[in-house]
């Protein structure tokens, strides 16, 4: 078993808190019983050492000690009585001291002093451990000597000994239950995290089919469902781009396809007449006119994405820009027999923006709505959703879009005619670069299509009032 382990770790974390938490709560435990069970004798044989002083003290004659030694013999109290010279007068059967034998000079002093005496006692002998208190026998201000009455602690040391054995047993139990349980959740932790790690190597070797079971709702959940979405977003990005490079590879071949081809013809004189050659050179013109607008848009895609493109950002009159939009695209309208109608709001607001990308953005989408019309009309809207935004719309009675080609349309080469089509041509990135310029300016798009009815593509910006709002307005 590797040491650095997340089980290891966790398991030993736990149960070394379950430790500094038990081991100090079992020696209170331990204290609290025994200090219980001795304050018990202790306030017993103290009371009775108390009375039999107070009985001595009253009569201070042989005959009452005689009787308390019988009573205490009768029941089965031990003790023993000692004369102001330390000397045992009485005793009933404490093992190790009979009568004559003395006490020692500090508890004679103790005694004489008034104070109590509480000490342990072990029989010489049998090796029995009693507790004792001593009361000195006072009358007045007069001294007689001291009683001390004992217990047998032998058998709260067994008792005790039965909680200790108890509370060890309890806590090797709690620790095996809490050791079980530390390893069943270590485990669940670290399984999926062990999961998460295998499919990731596999990710990183390349296999972006590799997937991690979300087991739970929790953050690691969580983290696997990233885990997830992130070979999703791998494999998409490698699908993209391979079939980006695929389509710009198409895009470029076809041009420079042309350009070898009929330039290969010029060079050799393979032409009959001077009209056939001016054909074969406005072939080469348009085709170079492509290749060179292909590669604008590819670099002007790029520094979108990079972050690396400049905005010369002022307010900006909305209406001006869709009317020179409008004008712009009025000839291929003209061309291709359809119609063009432009309406905007009396109360539209000036926009905080780029004006020229702006016009971009509206003639690209007009460019795609004239190419997809075959006849009907586009109609473009501009007007005030509230007072922190304006709404563009550009309408047209084309073709339409499926609803499954609807969430793709935005990507670099992709097209809805998939033929690549001369009749239907473009780079394939003027969508891309629609969407690219109104996230760049803080706006929104989207796009609404039925198939055969025509699309709609709707562009929200915001409206920025940094002055006098009144500046704002037309």
């Amino acid at each position: 078993m590797r040491w650095n382990r997340i089980v290891v770790k966790l398991i030993g974390a736990i149960l070394l808190l379950f430790l500094v938490v038990l081991l100090p709560l079992g020696f209170v435990i331990d204290r609290i019983f025994s200090g219980f069970y001795y304050r018990q004798v202790q306030e017993e044989i103290d009371g009775l050492s108390s009375r039999y002083a107070q009985s001595v003290a009253v009569t201070r004659d042989l005959m009452t000690v005689n009787m308390i030694e019988m009573m205490a013999n009768f029941s089965d109290v031990k003790l023993y009585i000692a004369d102001v010279d330390g000397r045992v007068i009485a005793s009933s059967g404490v093992p190790g001291i009979s009568t004559g034998s003395f006490i020692s000079d500090e508890e004679i002093q103790a005694l004489y002093s008034g104070n109590s005496i509480f000490k342990e006692y072990k029989a010489p002998a049998a090796g029995e451990h009693f507790l004792v208190a001593g009361k000195p026998i006072l009358n007045g201000n007069a001294f007689y000597g001291g009683v001390f009455v004992l217990s047998s602690i032998e058998g709260i040391n067994q008792s005790v000994a039965k909680i200790r054995k108890l509370l060890i047993l309890s806590g090797i139990g709690a620790f095996f239950l809490a050791l079980g349980f530390t390893y069943v959740l270590s485990r669940r932790l670290s399984d999926p995290l062990l999961q998460m790690e295998r499919a990731t190597r596999q990710i990183a070797k390349g296999d972006l089919h590799a997937r991690v079971k979300v087991a739970s709702g929790d953050e690691i959940g969580s983290l696997a469902k990233a885990i997830n979405d992130l070979a999703k977003d791998l494999q998409r990005y490698r699908d993209t781009r391979s079939e980006f490079f695929a389509n710009i590879s198409h895009e470029l071949r076809t041009p420079i396809t042309y350009l070898e081809g009929y330039a290969k013809v010029l060079k050799e004189g393979l032409y009959q007449t001077e009209k056939e050659k001016e054909q074969y050179l406005d072939i080469i013109y348009q085709e170079s006119l492509r290749l060179c607008r292909l590669i604008h848009d590819l670099f002007e895609l790029s520094k979108m994405e990079e972050g690396k493109i400049s905005l010369n950002l002022e307010w900006i009159d909305l209406r001006e820009v869709l009317e020179n939009s409008v004008r712009k695209a009025s000839l291929k309208v003209k061309a291709k027999g359809i119609g063009i109608h432009l309406t905007t709001a009396e109360d539209l607001p000036l926009i905080w923006g780029d004006g020229l990308r702006m016009e971009q953005i509206f003639i690209n989408l007009m460019d795609n709505a004239i190419r997809y019309t075959k006849q009907g009309r586009i109609t473009v809207e501009a007007g005030s959703v509230n007072s922190g935004s304006v709404r563009v719309s550009i309408e047209d009675t084309g073709i339409g879009i499926p609803e499954t080609e609807l969430p793709y349309i935005f990507e670099r080469f992709y097209r809805v005619e998939k033929s690549r089509s001369r009749e239907h041509g473009g780079t394939g990135l003027g969508l891309a670069i629609v969407k690219k310029l109104v996230e760049l300016q803080g706006g929104r798009i989207r796009v609404i299509s039925e198939l055969g009815k025509g699309t709609r593509f709707e562009i929200q910006f915001p409206v920025k009032h940094d002055g006098n709002p009144e500046e704002a307005r037309l």
